[in-house]
């Protein structure tokens, strides 16, 4: 699927192996909840936005399931970080 300067694709699943390694890397260390990917959009800038559609679970005993949106930056250079979280 090609991807547009600034525009956003539509969302896509299977999720590709390089977009889940993205989704690995920025959360890694979170803690309090688990969130499971279920499909990603993204928008290219300089670098890469990412839209991941998840289920989103609490880490206690009979926590509800959730639909949250894990929007992720990864820069031409260096790590990608979260930029927002977004319960839906």
């Amino acid at each position: 699927m090609e991807t547009k300067l600034g525009g956003w694709t539509p969302y896509v699943t299977p999720i590709p192996a390089e977009d889940l390694e993205v989704f690995k890397k920025a959360l890694q260390g979170l803690v309090g909840v688990n969130y499971a990917p279920l499909a990603v959009a993204k928008q290219l800038v300089s670098g890469m936005n990412y839209r991941f559609f998840c289920n989103a679970q609490a880490v206690y005993p009979g926590a509800a399931n959730e639909a949250a949106i894990v929007q992720i930056y990864k820069p031409l250079t260096g790590d990608p970080h979260i930029t927002s979280i977004t319960r839906v």
